[in-house]
């Protein structure tokens, strides 16, 4: 996909995602096989404890991800994903970054890592998409 087509499309991805809309997260970068989402911490991204949210660092993860895997131009849902919680924090601004490891004719597998403001490690994982015809999936999806 070239450069000015894939930068709209991934406009008009996040547009199309509510979840990522209303939770902040925010496309900082995308170009062919990699994604960075960006977060800035709010009170309700953060756990009782004050700390993100693991399932805000899990979301953060398949959406850099998925727009890393999308970014051939093709529909992709997840397959499966795995994150280590390795730190974290309370404030300041969060990025994931998505990076392909492996894309196949069915099958794509991203790298991720969740870096705080201070370059610091937060998370990493690995997220398998599986390529779907996008015709059949909007079928099923309006039902």
């Amino acid at each position: 996909m070239e450069p000015d087509n894939l930068e709209r499309k991934a406009v008009e991805l996040r547009e199309a995602n509510a979840f990522a809309l209303f939770n902040h997260l925010e496309i900082e970068h995308v170009e062919r096989d990699f994604a960075v989402f960006k977060l800035e911490i709010r009170p309700e991204s953060r756990n009782p404890l004050g700390f993100v949210h693991g399932g805000m660092l899990a979301a953060m993860a398949d959406n850099a991800a998925g727009f890393a895997a999308h970014s051939d131009g093709r529909t992709y849902v997840t397959l499966s994903s795995h994150l280590n919680y390795i730190h974290n924090q309370t404030c300041g601004v969060i990025y994931a970054e998505g990076r392909v490891l492996h894309r196949g004719k069915t099958t794509c597998v991203i790298r991720v890592d969740i870096k705080g403001d201070n370059g610091a490690l937060l998370a990493t994982g690995e997220v398998v998409y599986f390529c779907v015809d996008k015709t059949e999936y909007e079928k099923h999806a309006a039902k």
